[in-house]
């Protein structure tokens, strides 16, 4: 191994690598010298910033008034430069080289990609592609556009245009994701949107198309949407490809869309994407931390966030009261009566797949509505402290309430509880398999569910809202249509979303204008309204209230958690928010937690090239999803419920597929289905059963971090195994020379590990 020289850049590395220990993030430093420094505190990992860039050899054509003006940071020229100079490289396949810019939500990245397209038409480059969530972020293009001096660059929404329609000459293409995969069939001709935007960009496409946001891209082998962004970067090779995402890579699986990071394929250790998949997965997360600084060196990518000093984070654990409990245990006494009264039937293999889902959806409905009071005490007193209130949540319930409304011919005047749709909707699952014999059975568990149905509670997004005043008090930002409200005179009624002289398409940025103006001080997010859109307190609006975002529903993955985490933290702000986790002590709802936690931390290693990089970091002690999680279940299934049977209180088959303990109980349970089935039990069970697990998982994680078979990822207590390391970059990189650099070792408890590393590689030629 030959030695080589530290560079300034490398040395800035080393320096920086020890900057910040508490929270793992140093003070990124812009490699290019140019432009007005950001507004923003901006940070980068401890193990990205332990790693250059490349040098800088591109030469922006964007006019030194815009650079000189600050309309776009040194942090945005950055990026741009290193977009830039990526794009100079083609790849062994033909195909031009794409940059991912992996920047955290609120750092700019809409100016960032704004600029790239800038610099493109400057280089006679007239035409680019834009791909987004929702048709709303059109105008966010346009603004980032003017924002940057260039609003002599047209932009033109997809979906205004005809199929087949050819008007527009140059400016840039605004199009949605599902837009990709429209078709028509109008006149009798077969048209789709994917040819109509092949035939506008003409053969030999060289311009920019922007897969903004693309995570929405991320499952592109099992859908339509994914295999058309696949299939149009393959049918314009030369085109200048830039994805743009905080959650881009939110798993290693999740990157497949990204064909044009030339990390496998022709001319690379991994011929194919199962085989760079395979690599990943079966070192680890530390394995996403050593991709994430492969990516960085190589010049394909770069990843920032803003500075977390400011914001404060907590836990809001909330207590059941006696009344709630009792509807709980009626519930899942109840669902537990129905599952067993159909124990054995012939046809129940094709049906328990839907029960359980609806089981899982019940049971989730009704942890969030155990936590809609204390939210509503919090929100209140947050208020009088002269502060504003962010509500996230995933589920509006809507589906519930079109049911019901066209089972009543459109009439509503009531609230409907969405928790009861689900429970009949699971019930009538399996019950729809009993014979004449068990007719009477089957009647006396629907009565005992539309008893029990005046107990459950009401739609939770429609209850909040009831409960802050109304539809007058509170912005809704989500995508349903309609909702159900309380008229002045009391009376319950539905009614549109819909404002006279706004479409529903404008209504979700008419509420948003209506919050930051400091009209309504209280907003609701649902996952609609979870990417692109801002509600930090800018200096630019009325509204500088500081922001409490209290997140009621965790959503299902971590990308869509950061991004709604994202929409209240941002660039240009005048204080940072307060975020608010509900969690109520019901041991089941950790299952919900555990999705996010899990998929943080891979989340972090891959797009941050840190496990602790992302923003919820305190929800780490809630991910079981591992090998030790396994272990834990299967023991404590084995030994607490055997406990239960024995006292004739649960059933095991609430976790197996046989209903008492047997040779098949080992591969029928896992940690998923035990997190998810114990939603069904009684409250005090549930949580019994769940404190015992917790302990076993304690004790088990505690046993391999002493045996050293924990796997702790690059920086584990700012320690890496050297042996590994380099055992990793030799396996992972067969065809290129490792660098280990600035080592130094030390002893603890007779493993050798060295700190402030630095991991270089040059592909040999």
């Amino acid at each position: 191994m030959l030695p080589i020289p530290l560079t300034a850049q490398m040395q800035l590395g080393f320096i920086f690598c020890g900057a910040s220990v508490a929270n793992n993030c140093s003070v990124h430093m812009c490699a290019a010298n140019i432009g007005i420094s950001h507004p923003d505190i901006v940070v980068e990992t401890n193990t990205l910033s332990s790693v250059p860039p490349p040098d800088i050899t591109y030469t922006l054509s964007i006019p030194d008034r815009t650079v000189s003006s600050g309309l776009l940071s040194a942090l945005q020229l950055e990026a741009i430069i290193y977009a830039c100079q990526q794009h100079e490289v083609i790849l062994q396949n033909g195909q031009r080289a794409g940059f991912l810019i992996g920047d955290g939500a609120g750092v700019g990245k809409g100016r960032t990609v704004a600029g790239i397209i800038l610099e493109s038409f400057l280089k006679g480059r007239k035409r680019a592609l834009w791909f987004s969530v929702s048709n709303d972020l059109k105008y966010d293009a346009e603004r980032d556009l003017r924002d940057i001096d260039a609003p002599n660059i047209p932009v033109f929404a997809l979906n205004k245009i005809k199929y087949g329609d050819m008007a527009t000459s140059e400016g840039v293409l605004f199009a949605t994701y599902s837009a990709l995969i429209g078709e028509s069939q109008a006149g009798g001709q077969h048209r789709t949107r994917l040819k109509q935007i092949l035939d506008w960009c003409k053969p030999n496409f060289d311009g920019v198309i922007v897969f903004d946001e693309c995570h929405k891209a991320k499952n592109a082998t099992s859908t339509k949407m994914g295999k058309a962004v696949l299939d149009l970067q393959n049918k314009l090779p030369r085109a200048r490809v830039v994805y743009a995402s905080a959650t881009g890579a939110s798993e290693p699986k999740n990157m497949i869309y990204m064909s044009r990071l030339g990390i496998w394929g022709q001319g690379t250790p991994f011929k194919t994407f199962d085989d760079f998949l395979h690599a990943i997965e079966k070192r680890g997360v530390g394995a996403m931390e050593i991709v994430a600084m492969d990516m960085k060196v190589s010049g394909m990518y770069i990843a920032r966030q803003l500075s977390f000093s400011g914001v404060s984070f907590r836990i809001e654990e909330i207590t059941l009261d006696e009344q709630f409990k009792l509807v709980y245990n009626k519930a899942a006494r109840l669902v537990r009566e129905t599952q067993t009264a159909t124990l054995g039937l012939a046809s129940r293999k094709s049906l328990w797949g839907q029960f359980w889902s609806s089981h899982q959806r019940f049971f989730k409905y009704l942890c969030i509505a155990a936590k809609v009071r204390r939210l509503v005490e919090i929100a209140y007193t947050e208020l009088q402290q002269g502060k504003c209130i962010v509500i996230g949540l995933q589920s509006t319930g809507e589906a519930r309430t079109r049911e019901v409304l066209d089972e009543n011919d459109g009439h509503l005047d009531r609230f409907v509880s969405a928790s009861l749709r689900v429970l009949k909707e699971s019930s009538e699952v399996i019950l729809c398999v009993f014979s004449a014999k068990l007719e009477e059975l089957k009647l006396r568990l629907l009565g005992k569910i539309a008893e029990l149905g005046k107990e459950l509670p009401l739609n939770t997004l429609d209850e909040l809202i009831d409960r802050f005043g109304g539809p007058e008090k509170v912005s809704e930002m989500t995508g349903r249509k309609g909702r159900v409200v309380r008229r002045p005179d009391s009376s319950v009624r539905y009614e549109t979303r819909a404002e006279q002289g706004l479409s529903i398409d404008h209504v979700n940025i008419r509420e948003k204008e209506r919050f930051m103006t400091g009209e309504k001080l209280i907003a609701i997010i649902s996952e609609a309204a979870s990417s692109g859109i801002s509600l930090q307190a800018d200096k630019r609006v009325q509204n500088r209230r500081r922001r409490v975002h209290m997140t009621l529903e965790l959503p299902w993955s971590a990308d869509r958690a950061i991004q709604q985490f994202g929409r209240t933290h941002r660039s240009n702000q005048v204080t940072a928010p307060e975020y608010i986790f509900l969690i109520s002590e019901l041991a089941g709802e950790r299952r919900f937690a555990s999705i996010v936690a899990k998929r943080l931390e891979s989340l972090g290693a891959l797009t941050h090239g840190d496990r602790r990089a992302t923003e919820s970091r305190d929800l780490s002690q809630y991910n079981f999803e591992n090998k030790v999680g396994e272990s834990s279940s299967l023991s404590t299934i084995i030994d607490y419920s055997l406990f239960f049977c024995m006292q004739g209180m649960i059933d095991v088959g609430i976790f197996c597929k046989e209903p008492r303990l047997s040779q098949n109980t080992e591969r029928d349970c896992s940690i998923t289905k035990f997190l998810n089935r114990i939603l069904g039990m009684e409250v005090h069970h549930q949580n019994s059963l769940f404190q015992y697990f917790t302990d076993n998982f304690d004790y088990l994680i505690n046993k391999d971090k002493k045996e050293g078979k924990y796997d702790m990822g690059i920086l584990g207590d700012r320690c890496v195994s050297e042996i590994n390391v380099v055992m990793f970059c030799t396996l992972f990189y067969p065809t290129h020379m490792v660098f280990i650099l600035f080592v130094q070792v030390l002893q603890i408890n007779n493993l050798f590990y060295f700190t402030c590393i630095s991991v270089l590689h040059t592909y040999c030629i």
